[in-house]
């Protein structure tokens, strides 16, 4: 299970999300940036940045 909390990337922000497959994560990443910090265009650097912040979770049981 891989987890990407948004708070690693926008200090302050409590969000994440978790998946198996890391794919996944990314795109809830990519949706909840436009959403939540207004990002209208997500470029590769961003996802870059998401998926080097992209960890194994914790408790997934």
């Amino acid at each position: 299970m891989k987890e990407f909390h948004c708070g690693s990337l926008v200090p302050g922000c409590d969000w994440h999300t978790r998946h198996e497959e890391e794919a996944e994560v990314i795109r809830r990443a990519a949706e909840h940036m436009r959403e939540a910090h207004g990002e209208t265009v997500i470029r590769e650097s961003m996802v870059e940045a998401i998926r080097s912040r992209i960890a194994e979770a914790r408790n997934a049981a």
